[in-house]
């Protein structure tokens, strides 16, 4: 193999490392803003209402006979 041919190894070594790098930092930051919207949407859920002035009874059984 000729000293031409070991430099393009190399060179072809030292490009897929820094793409791979590259391509770790976008996936982090995509997986970030995932979660940043994530957090969001669940936070933006309202509270479930609340039903005043009914009996404590209500809502306790089920009838399973009908």
């Amino acid at each position: 193999m000729d000293v031409n041919g070991i430099a393009n190894v190399a060179s072809t070594l030292a490009d897929v490392g820094t793409s791979q790098a590259v391509s770790l930092a976008v996936l982090k930051k995509a997986i970030d803003f995932g979660t940043e919207s994530a957090t969001a949407l669940i936070e933006a859920i309202p509270p479930a209402p609340t039903t005043p002035n009914l009996p404590a009874h209500l809502g306790q059984n089920i009838n399973t006979s009908a």
